[in-house]
């Protein structure tokens, strides 16, 4: 099930299903480590005998956020019990604490006395053997915990504070399904204590006169001992609930109001998805500057993995989108991390300080992640990289110059990183060719060489160039620009297909020799959003086209396919559907659009790819990896730090672009056509 809603700190993150349950709740870094593991913490309802947890099936839902704020605005409503309830979510900017409002209308002409039951599935450590759970007596709370983590739960009525019905017990052991079955007849067993695999839940019972509604509050405070986790519930005790909610509503709006802008026309529904896409990307970044691709444990169903990894290539990209949209800040941190922190870690041959290139992705923390990349082909060695992945952060770092021009902030990025990961990709090139060794290419599905890592190559090497000159390194820039020159006229020699009358995805290698691929793939677009070529060069005006018209569904939900015949979660086989349609692909084909145009009419034909993209959006702005052909529901992980961030991107390609055209008559620039 894909994840909404999701709020966090750059510590804490916790990720919400379309039942509104958390299923992954991340603690101390953005992705690691997950005490959740997808398994549902559920939020239940006792009313004069009958019992409701929340959910799709039971109760109309609305998700949705606070305008403008990482706080959630969740309605529901039951068929059968008079209630309505209101639900506001947060986790603390500045502190590790979650808390819950929850406000219940009592819709009868009657008083009612309804009993909220909240559930809490911990799994210390990311995993479920050794935990406890207590009661407290001293703060009258449930505790949680397992070596270096402590999680405390308490609540508040508006006439009471701390927990008074509470149970503790077993799960999934020995035919035990979970404590919360307890709260199912309105009544807790109030165990003091249970150790082994266990869960939680805190009762509140409420009492609502005829039409009149009430408001209570639950959190949860994290950290990595008794004593700290004793003082947030202080802090939240002097504070107030209620004012936490509203110093996040307040914090978030000031901080979205950064990145605001003139948005140049575009219509509503992509204004707001751009703001929201700037909150929902920065629930996705740890603190220590590692973007993370997506926290959505329901993909480990495939090989017991997840997304929870800092690719390389994502993060560039990302970190560029907010750099340019008013956030050097994250930019910064995720440099720092490729360029400082990854690169402390060793693994096999790999560590950057020794041959200049970054691993597959990484773990929050900077280590090195898993890989299905291997290091071995036949009986040859070969490096289990992406190539773009070291170029585009090379990319990144330039630009991020660009926009701020403070050479003592990049100065610490240029040696040792620039300088060894540019001296590799000038190295690890085809004599013979001038391309790029084979390396995988970005769907990290086949081995080759790929036109749209060459192309980041090409913007790598110029980037490098840049920086080598602003550093007064005259022969490093030299041979940077002339490597980025060498390569660009390799892959118009060996990557353009004139049969094709375009360029090809790439040389594949088939039992160890090459082969030309001239399927029709997405990322040729990466010809264009890295610069490596103009948009309105014929050649590659073709390879665009037929990007177009091979790969966009003519049926259905509509959008841009991967490449032909992608199978990957393939959900439809038929011979109009070359694949499902991902969201990044279509922001793809809008900035090449945005790009070509000449003129403001030309530009205006990018708005129907943004329009489509918003609109495949959940109404909480999330959006996912790609979705289904004919219903449009979501398929794979969400959100999809990478949609977003090129969302992000192109909007403001578009408002640049709109910027530049708007002033030609001024400068007596004639259009021609």
């Amino acid at each position: 099930m894909p994840r909404d809603l999701p709020i966090g700190n750059g510590s804490m993150l916790a990720a919400y299903d379309f039942d509104y349950q958390i299923r992954d709740f991340y603690y101390p870094r953005v992705g690691k480590e997950n005490h959740a593991l997808g398994h549902p913490w559920r939020f239940g309802v006792w009313l004069e005998g009958e019992f409701a947890w929340l959910n799709r099936d039971n109760w109309t839902l609305r998700r949705e956020y606070v305008p403008g704020a990482l706080v959630t605005s969740v309605t529901a409503s039951h068929p059968s019990l008079p209630l309505r309830l209101h639900f506001n979510d947060a986790i603390d900017y500045e502190k590790n604490i979650l808390v819950r409002r929850v406000r219940v209308e009592n819709l009868s002409s009657r008083p009612l006395v309804p009993r909220l039951f909240f559930h809490a599935d911990i799994n210390a450590l990311e995993n479920e053997i050794g935990d406890t759970v207590f009661f407290d007596p001293k703060n009258a709370c449930l505790i949680h915990y397992k070596g270096p983590r402590y999680f405390l739960m308490s609540c508040a009525t508006e006439t009471t504070l701390g927990v008074t019905y509470f149970a503790t017990g077993t799960k999934r052991h020995r035919g035990l399904e979970g404590t919360w079955r307890d709260a199912e007849n309105g009544l807790l067993g109030a165990n003091p204590i249970a150790q082994g695999a266990v869960d939680s839940v805190i009762g509140i019972h409420l009492q609502l006169a005829p039409g009149a509604d009430a408001v209570c509050h639950y959190w949860l405070a994290v950290g990595e001992n008794y004593h700290e986790v004793e003082e947030l519930h202080r802090f939240i005790t002097q504070v107030g609930a209620e004012s936490l909610i509203e110093r996040n509503i307040d914090y978030w709006r000031r901080w979205v109001a950064a990145g605001e802008r003139d948005f140049g026309g575009l219509p509503p529904l992509l204004a707001e998805c751009y703001r929201r896409s700037l909150l929902i990307l920065r629930t996705q970044i740890d603190r220590g500057g590692a973007v993370i691709a997506a926290n959505d444990t329901d993909i480990r169903q495939f090989n017991q993995d997840t997304y929870s990894y800092m690719w390389p290539r994502d993060g560039a990209i990302v970190a560029q989108a907010l750099d340019r949209a008013g956030y050097g800040s994250l930019c910064r941190r995720f440099l720092e991390f490729c360029t400082r922190k990854a690169v402390n870690y060793n693994y096999s041959a790999s560590i950057l300080a020794e041959t200049g290139f970054l691993m597959h992705k990484y773990n929050p923390d900077g280590s090195v992640g898993s890989s299905w990349q291997p290091w071995m082909q036949g009986e040859e060695m070969q490096l289990p990289i992406q190539e773009d992945e070291t170029a585009l952060v090379i990319w990144a770092i330039w630009n991020h110059y660009l926009i701020h021009r403070d050479i003592e902030a990049i100065r610490p990025f240029y040696s040792p990183f620039v300088e060894r990961a540019a001296d590799f990709l000038l190295g690890f090139r085809d004599d013979r060719t001038g391309l790029p060794l084979p390396s995988f290419d970005l769907w990290e599905e086949r081995r080759g060489v790929f036109t749209y890592t060459t192309a980041t190559v090409i913007a790598g090497l110029a980037a490098a160039s840049s920086l080598a000159a602003l550093f007064h390194e005259a022969e490093r820039a030299d041979a940077y620009r002339q490597g980025a020159d060498e390569v660009r006229a390799a892959l118009d020699t060996h990557l353009y297909s004139p049969g094709e009358g375009r360029f090809m995805r790439g040389i594949v290698i088939e039992n160890g020799l090459p082969k030309y691929d001239v399927t029709v793939d997405a990322s040729l677009l990466g010809l264009v959003i890295f610069g490596a070529y103009d948009a309105q060069d014929e050649r590659v005006a073709r390879t665009i086209q037929a990007v177009e018209e091979r790969l966009w569904l003519k049926t259905g939900s509509g959008g841009l396919a991967r490449y032909e015949g992608d199978n990957y979660q393939r959900m439809a086989t038929r011979g109009d559907v070359p694949g499902n349609p991902w969201v990044v692909c279509t922001l793809w084909l809008a900035q090449c659009r945005i790009a070509k145009a000449r003129d403001l009419r030309e530009l205006e034909l990018a708005v129907p790819l943004l329009v489509w993209v918003a609109e495949r959006a959940l109404a909480s702005g999330v959006l996912p990896e790609q979705v289904h052909p004919d219903s449009g529901e979501f398929i794979s992980v969400s959100p999809l730090t990478w949609s977003h961030g090129t969302f992000v991107a192109t909007v403001l390609d578009y408002l640049r672009k709109g910027q530049e055209l708007s002033a030609l008559p001024a400068l007596g620039v004639m259009d021609k056509g």
